[in-house]
């Protein structure tokens, strides 16, 4: 297995744990973890054995935002000519299986703009979210002000943005930018659990309802759901289904192959 300077990369059979590890820097984002990021997830994209993927951090912190010492001296040029941020992000975004942020502590600036760009977050009560880009004279570069936004509204991500704000745990599951919430002692272990029933579905039909999810931001609801019937009726070409509703109908558990 491939050692990285910035990730711990761990398999529990089918869920590949992929956990930040900058403790010195509370898991800051430069472009060494996030190239190291992409790079994992065209491992795992490709192994057919992981169907799913945990993202975490530390307990102290998810990710405490962008490295800051790394873009303080970039110019606008630089910025611009580089396209800072935009190839990893779009590396997270077009990755095919199910990844679930799972967050303890600090998920700040481009940490929360990380977790939110996961198809689902779990939370630790310990956590706490917030976009404080502005106290910095900048704006969130990774998505936040879109992404937070479509999650919890126009009102509370206004607010939040503009005063730097944090939202706890608790604040984050009711305002439904957090699915659910566990003691932290139990996060990761709470996690794994959901990890392993996604990883348990039927691969093709997973990847197929995540896309189905994420077209529901992007499309009116007449093409959404046009999309979702035909993806609906393409799944009967697969082994899978054939064995899922098999399974159903003998009250057996399936056992699903990808194919």
């Amino acid at each position: 297995m491939t050692d990285y300077q910035t990730l711990l990369l761990e398999r529990v059979e089918a869920v590949a744990l992929v956990r930040l590890n900058r403790p010195e820097a509370l898991n800051a984002l430069n472009s060494v973890l996030l190239g190291e990021l992409s790079a994992v997830l065209d491992v795992l994209e490709a192994d057919d054995g992981v169907r799913c993927v945990v993202l975490t951090g530390s307990d102290r912190a998810f990710a405490a935002g962008a490295d800051i010492k790394e873009m303080s001296g970039k110019s606008y040029a630089e910025m611009f000519k580089e396209d800072f941020f935009t190839a990893p992000a779009r590396r997270i975004e077009r990755f095919r299986k199910p990844i679930i942020a799972a967050v303890a502590g600090y998920a700040l600036g481009g940490g929360c703009e990380l977790a939110m760009m996961c198809d689902f977050i779990l939370a630790a009560d310990t956590a706490k979210f917030g976009q404080p880009e502005i106290n910095l004279g900048v704006a969130p570069g990774i998505g936040g002000t879109q992404r937070l936004t479509r999650f919890v509204g126009k009102s509370k991500a206004m607010d939040m943005i503009l005063t730097a704000r944090m939202m706890d745990a608790a604040e984050a599951e009711r305002a439904g930018l957090v699915s659910r919430v566990f003691p932290a002692g139990a996060l990761i272990e709470e996690t794994l659990k959901v990890a392993a029933k996604i990883a348990g579905q039927s691969p093709l039909a997973v990847m197929m309802n995540k896309e189905l999810v994420n077209a529901a931001y992007d499309t009116t609801l007449t093409q959404g759901v046009a999309l979702e019937r035909r993806l609906f009726h393409s799944l009967f070409a697969f082994d899978d289904q054939k064995e899922g509703m098999d399974a159903f109908v003998e009250k057996r558990k399936p056992d699903f192959k990808g194919s």
